[in-house]
């Protein structure tokens, strides 16, 4: 999940010659792609105010929704706040920034990931929870449940930093500074604990969050299918999307990590560079899905839209006759579909 930063693969121990296999091509490709880096970021902070905004305007910051809304907001924007010193990293192909903050910038990049990982998932079980069951998970759907819930997600993201807290390290090659996973420390062995790490990253941040969800979007179908209202092509639409989403800007990067951490030792120099442009592009791809993950849970809600004209009227009251919008209707009843699927409550 760190970039590739070397610039040639020249290290063994062996007595037999091995040919240098310099990587300049794929690390050039990572450093391009690393200028969305600075977009992601701006997007994330703007978006994710935005959202912090409007549930404090419109809404009871207490409800269980909200509670989930702004841990995933929080998690995005520690998430998001590692990129810049990765994008610096990746395009001068040197650490700057000092040992201190390798090990915390890192560290801050995984308790984002996985706990945005782990909230995306309480939510979309909450969705399940509220639309499959709905008056029987009243004493369940509580706000202390809820804090609970979030507190464990946010002991787990932190248990996970616990790795890359010790493993990652400035070491200097050829008088340049870089900051990686270090593959020998002091009493313990680096690879395979980078390798154990990464198949519990891959059961506990992947398998089970997509099992979740996939069982929890497929009864939340079932349930909008056999009822009658109108409303439900629009629900299965979103969905259908937010799990294509997932699947598309999520697997890849884990099913190309795997083969970057079984096979890469024993691959051609062009198999590597194959794989380092294939994992640079992956990897931007799953940063995408959390840079935008917490639009599908807000602003595609009629209820959200509705809140955020609003706001715009208060702020620009010029643009009142401009904003076509059922901003009165906002206070009325919500039915089953709102409260189900991605809107504010």
């Amino acid at each position: 999940m760190t970039p590739t930063n070397s610039t040639s693969d020249s290290w063994n121990f062996t007595d037999k010659p091995v040919e240098l296999c310099f990587r300049d091509d794929d690390n050039k490709l990572g450093a391009n792609l690393s200028y969305i880096y600075y977009f992601m970021f701006v997007f994330n902070v703007i978006t994710n105010l935005l959202v912090l905004v409007i549930i404090h305007q419109f809404e009871r910051l207490t409800t269980v929704i909200n509670i989930l809304l702004l841990n995933l907001v929080a998690s995005s924007l520690i998430f998001m706040s590692s990129l810049p010193f990765l994008a610096v990293y990746m395009q001068i192909s040197e650490w700057i920034f000092g040992s201190a903050m390798c090990k915390i910038v890192f560290s801050v990049y995984y308790l984002g990931f996985y706990s945005s990982v782990f909230f995306l998932t309480l939510l979309t079980f909450d969705r399940y929870l509220t639309f499959v069951h709905f008056m029987s998970v009243v004493h369940i759907r509580s706000r202390r449940n809820a804090i609970i819930s979030c507190a464990v997600v946010w002991l787990i993201g932190g248990l996970a930093c616990i790795r890359p807290m010790i493993l990652h390290g400035t070491y200097s090659h050829w008088g340049t500074e870089y900051c990686d996973e270090l593959a020998h420390i002091d009493g313990m062995n680096g690879e395979k604990l980078k390798k154990s790490g990464f198949y519990i990253q891959l059961c506990v941040f992947l398998i089970l969050p997509l099992a979740v969800i996939i069982c929890c979007y497929t009864r939340i179908v079932v349930t909008i299918k056999k009822s009658q209202s109108a409303s439900k092509f629009h629900a299965v639409g979103v969905i259908f999307m937010i799990v294509v989403l997932f699947f598309i800007c999520w697997i890849p990067f884990n099913i190309v990590e795997l083969l970057h951490y079984e096979y890469e030792s024993v691959l051609s120099c062009e198999d590597k560079k194959k794989l380092g442009y294939t994992l640079h592009v992956t990897r931007n791809m799953a940063y995408i899905y959390f840079c935008v993950s917490p639009i599908f849970y807000t602003f595609v809600g009629n209820k959200f839209q509705n809140h955020f004209k609003q706001l715009l009227v208060k702020c620009f009251p010029r643009l009142q006759n401009h904003i076509s919008s059922n901003i009165h209707n906002t206070t009325t009843p919500i039915s089953r579909n709102e409260i189900a699927f991605p809107s504010v409550l």
